[in-house]
């Protein structure tokens, strides 16, 4: 499958995010668009793509439970009535595109990404057919040169509303004062604003296990060009999140996402043990 990708970390995501639709049954996310947007069949000889060791079934089964809880908190936004979804770090996410303006609503979705990985995107789209709605709008930004409030405001953004964001996939991947001034961005705006976002435990508080299943995953993304940069302790995070303005806080073990997603499956499906999700309101 020649792509010219900028983020081999982004495109891993994309495959399998693809397999779980092929894969995995019942599904923990529906993404229709996942094979379309890869340009892949299931039913093509080549089927490479659809990995199942059991560490890729692990990775498939955490992506899978991050997007769907990402997508179901942006639900309960959207039952209070807010307006604005902000995709950080979006790769090939399909969000948008799954949501049309017949079904989206008056949703404006803004998409922030690197330049090259966002210009990549655009290409994969239109190579698929797949069209990109007008409530949708791309925001090219680097996270550790650039400020999101003055993007996203060039961008049309009204930091004036209530916003829900997801970044997922990318905390790891920043310096932690990169991730800082993201949280304290999204921390400033009005009451009802809230954002998901996955993060790296500290190695030393993992069990000696998840501590070397770590330490392979770490290997493997340095080699990729895309080192792991920044870990937390779940408490302090939660105590640090406090101190910048948030209110309502969830932190999901992976135990928990367990419980929520992957409860009585007969296939074993588990969310991996290195990452938690959180979610924070303002």
């Amino acid at each position: 499958m020649p792509i010219d990708c900028p983020s081999t970390t982004a495109l891993r995501v994309a495959i399998r995010r693809a397999a779980h639709q092929v894969l995995d049954h019942p599904r923990i996310f529906d993404d229709p668009l996942a094979l379309r947007v890869l340009c892949l069949d299931a039913a093509a000889p080549d089927r490479s793509w659809l990995d199942d060791t059991p560490l890729v079934r692990v990775l498939r089964a955490s992506l899978a439970a991050r997007s769907r809880h990402a997508e179901d908190m942006l639900q309960q936004a959207r039952q209070q009535g807010l307006g604005q979804y902000v995709v950080l770090g979006a790769g090939l996410d399909t969000f948008a595109c799954r949501h049309a303006a017949d079904d989206g609503g008056d949703l404006r979705v803004f998409e922030v990404d690197h330049p090259a990985t966002q210009e990549w995107k655009r290409q994969r789209l239109f190579e698929a057919g797949i069209a990109v709605p007008d409530h949708c709008t791309f925001v090219p930004m680097d996270f550790e040169t650039q400020t999101l409030e003055e993007t996203l405001r060039q961008a049309g953004f009204d930091s004036d509303r209530p916003a829900f964001f997801s970044w997922l996939g990318v905390t790891m991947y920043l310096t932690a004062e990169a991730i800082d001034a993201t949280l304290r961005a999204v921390a400033a705006l009005p009451t009802g604003s809230g954002i998901v976002f996955d993060y790296m435990i500290a190695p030393e508080l993992l069990s000696p296990r998840a501590r070397a299943a770590f330490a392979g995953m770490a290997d493997r993304v340095a080699a990729a060009g895309e080192p792991f940069r920044t870990f937390f302790a779940p408490a302090l995070l939660a105590d640090h999140l406090r101190e910048l303005g948030f209110g309502r806080i969830e932190d999901m073990s992976p135990e928990a996402l367990d419980d929520r997603y992957f409860r009585n499956r007969v296939d074993g499906l588990r969310a991996g043990r290195l990452a938690h999700l959180m979610t924070a309101w303002v």
